[in-house]
């Protein structure tokens, strides 16, 4: 199959929203159309891919979406697609539209159908958008900075009470089993201390006794960042209170760290990200393969191989959040 034989391909995204879903769809959309190449929007996931909701996308109709959070074509998490019914389904809706490609925007549940497609004959790209970067064979996943920067703004606000009434406050950040999201939150705000599932301290050693030492020195407020896969917030602030008899109070963020308008980096390497991931579809060949971020380059992957790979925290950053929290 050469490139001039590859007529249409589709696009969807899969599982949770992330900001600069919408620029990996327009860069997508761009590219294919810019060399003669339709493309196909699937709304709703691989339930809108199993029930047939597709809908044609032009350089017209993806006008305006750089500076968009959510994903125009919605997003929803299918079931359906782990059975092989399911995924027969959605293979029959890609022969029967026409696809030769698909580029899937999502995490690791998502490429795993996308896997699924592809021993059905059909070619697929992955694009990888999660907050919370965990996806193992790239350095960068789309959303993640968007997300820092939300949650960062929305503790510098909290601050202001904290001070006001010389509390502890203790954050609850996303990021399911992965700490990325919240090492770096925990940085960005200047935390006591940072809690995370990949990371498991003594409690008295890594949390009151910095509080305490710090009330001793003159500081009458403390932040702790609890990353969701950690522990439950709750049980640290009661935790906290019991010990060192500081008012405790709970925010959990929550999806607010999923919308806003994406960040110009989620927006640049969207943008990045899409190009390579239709490039591939367009080159006429039946790849399985990842788009990845890679030493500060857009690279790409084997799928399968890329999601067999295990991703760490950066110690660096960890370590430098240790030093500064002492």
């Amino acid at each position: 199959m050469t490139q001039k034989q590859v007529k249409r391909i589709g696009v969807l995204t899969s599982g949770g929203d992330a900001p600069g879903m919408n620029a990996v769809i327009r860069a997508v959309v761009r590219t294919a159309s810019s060399q003669g190449v339709s493309v196909l929007g699937i709304r709703r996931g691989y339930s809108g891919l199993i029930s047939g909701d597709l809908v044609e996308l032009t350089r017209r109709s993806v006008d305006g979406l750089l500076n968009r959070g959510g994903t125009m074509l919605y997003t929803a998490r299918c079931m359906e697609m782990f059975t092989e019914e399911g995924q027969e389904k959605a293979a029959l809706t890609c022969r029967h539209m026409g696809l030769q490609g698909l580029a899937v925007i999502g995490g690791d549940g998502s490429f795993r159908g996308a896997l699924a497609l592809s021993q059905r004959g059909l070619a697929v790209v992955g694009i990888p958008a999660t907050i919370d970067n965990d996806i193992c064979c790239t350095d960068y996943s789309i959303g993640f900075d968007t997300a820092c920067n939300t949650a960062i703004d929305a503790i510098d606000k909290l601050r202001d009470t904290m001070q006001s009434h010389e509390r502890c406050s203790v954050v609850e950040v996303m990021g399911r089993e992965a700490g990325h999201l919240a090492l770096n939150v925990g940085v960005g705000v200047g935390a006591t201390c940072i809690l995370l599932p990949e990371r498991h301290v003594d409690f008295e050693h890594a949390v009151i006794e910095p509080i305490r030492m710090g009330r001793l020195s003159g500081r009458n407020h403390h932040l702790i960042i609890v990353a969701e896969g950690h522990s439950s917030a709750q049980d640290v602030a009661v935790k906290v209170q019991e010990s060192t008899g500081m008012d405790a109070r709970v925010t959990i963020l929550g999806h607010i760290q999923r919308g806003g308008q994406p960040s110009a980096q989620d927006r640049v390497i969207g943008t990045q990200m899409g190009c390579h991931a239709a490039n591939l579809l367009l080159a006429g060949k039946k790849p399985t393969r990842l788009v990845i971020s890679k030493d500060g380059d857009v690279v790409d992957c084997d799928m399968e191989e890329g999601l067999a790979q295990k991703k760490d925290l950066s110690q660096s950053l960890f370590e430098a959040a240790l030093a500064v929290t002492k």
